[in-house]
């Protein structure tokens, strides 16, 4: 018997081995809503649940093993991944431990946090059962309006909120700290969220004044294997406050700001810069949306910035860098930029907003489409390879398992079979909003894998 999995990075191999489980390739206000899960091939949307409160626990969110019901050939496959048997595994440099978090640890640890803007909320789902295990403020006040997330390698989330400020989330109770005077750790399991303070799961925020602040992106951290975690994890973000336009980097364990750089000659259209992604190097890439098209790259090791006008037409909403450090740009079309050449290459494609790529030479490119569906694009001729009904969509995003899931600009986040079709949809949302690398896939497999010091 043997088994083939996708290089996803070598502590999600080691842990997919032991388990040899499958790998399958505006917004609106309201109060906290009831989770509501549903399994179509296509189908339509049932509507959002109703409940709302807070809830107290103690004890960490335990996650099943077991694989999801509908699984997906491996469709990013480049011929490459390692085959490892399971009598042996002789393809396999003996590892010092197996890492937990962000798909890294296998998909026992998979997440999606979806952004619920109208609310003042991030939402933790499990990719796997496609049920909502957290919610939480994501501001002292509440009301900062998040957008952006993005998954690190230890598997924590970063989120921006758009009236200004950064919050970090642990993703495991283990990691949180009892510091709200109660004994044991209270945090969120559920669509119920507790008031700021009395969570025990946020592990820093860094206030800012700024009028927009959007992108928020993860940079690649080292593997220290005797300790079997990343360090030195760093954090990019973007502010506009009148006409400057700052990108900063952050330290992923404390918030601290570490160095920033004002990128001039940017047009002011109130959103500043308004995507953003890292490569395979740690650089942090950000693009703007509006007339003043432009695309912006800050080397992350001296702070320099290089800025390109992007190609005339289209509002460039969504933005990811692929395994192959490949910069894409996002909106009806699809845009590839070639930094060795400077230049650009695009298609009509009938795209949105929100996009993600698989990894693998023949891994597509996914964007929303307007009328809710989405489309895989072949990121090599940029002809449309694939195209499903989904019952809304916006923002893209993949998973550790291989699905694709699109979470809308309203109360739904759908999880889509890439070879079928199938949808499971989560309608337990708040006017959510988020386009990003909200599960750690992109940040994963940028630039070709995990750089590992």
């Amino acid at each position: 018997m043997q088994t083939t999995f996708d290089k996803v990075g070598v502590a999600m191999l080691l842990a997919a081995a032991c388990s040899d489980s499958p790998n399958p390739a505006g917004t609106a206000d309201g109060e906290g809503t009831g989770e509501s899960m549903s399994t179509t091939a296509p189908a339509e949307e049932t509507g959002p649940g109703t409940s709302t409160g807070a809830v107290t626990n103690s004890g960490s969110n335990s996650m099943s093993d077991s694989s999801p019901d509908t699984t997906a050939a491996d469709s990013s496959d480049d011929g490459s991944g390692i085959k490892l048997d399971v009598a042996a595994l002789p393809d396999v440099p003996e590892q010092p431990c197996v890492m937990n978090g962000g798909g890294n640890g296998g998909p026992a640890w998979s997440y999606l946090w979806a952004s619920n803007a109208g609310q003042g909320t991030i939402s933790k789902i499990d990719t796997e059962t496609v049920t909502e295990v957290g919610r939480f403020i994501t501001r002292p006040d509440g009301v900062g309006d998040p957008s952006r997330t993005s998954v690190s390698q230890s598997g924590h989330v970063a989120v921006a909120n758009r009236s200004g400020g950064v919050t970090k989330i642990y993703a495991d109770v283990s990691f949180c700290q009892d510091t709200n005077g109660t004994p044991g750790i209270q945090t969120s399991n559920s669509n119920a969220y507790l008031a700021w303070g009395e969570e025990e799961c946020v592990a820093w925020h860094t206030p800012f004044n700024y009028e927009s602040q959007r992108p928020v992106a993860w940079a690649q951290g080292t593997l220290n294997e005797a300790t079997c975690t990343f360090v030195d994890e760093r954090l990019w973000t973007a502010g506009r406050i009148g006409n400057q336009f700052d990108v900063l980097l952050l330290d992923g364990d404390t918030g601290a700001v570490i160095d920033s750089v004002s990128i001039a000659g940017l047009q002011n259209d109130f959103f500043g810069l308004y995507g953003g992604a890292v490569d395979g190097d740690g650089n942090f890439w950000a693009s703007t949306l509006g007339s003043g098209n432009r695309l912006v790259r800050v080397d992350a090791d001296t702070m320099d910035y290089e800025v390109w006008n992007t190609p005339v037409g289209p509002h460039w909403y969504g933005m990811t860098v692929d395994d192959q450090n490949q910069v894409w740009i996002c909106s009806e079309q699809a845009g590839r930029f070639d930094y060795a050449t400077e230049t650009f290459m695009t298609a009509s494609v009938g795209g949105y907003t929100g996009c993600m790529a698989e990894r693998g030479d023949d891994g597509l490119l996914w964007m929303s489409t307007s009328g809710g569906g989405i489309i895989g694009v072949n990121r090599e001729t940029l002809a449309v390879d694939a195209s499903w009904p989904v019952p809304g969509s916006y923002g893209m995003s993949i998973d550790f398992y291989g699905y694709v899931w699109t979470v809308e600009n309203g109360n739904a986040a759908h999880r889509v079979d890439p070879l079928t079709g199938a949808v499971t949809s989560y309608n337990g949302l708040t006017g959510a909003y988020t386009y990003s690398d909200m599960t750690g896939y992109a940040l994963t497999n940028a630039g070709g894998g995990i750089p590992s010091g």
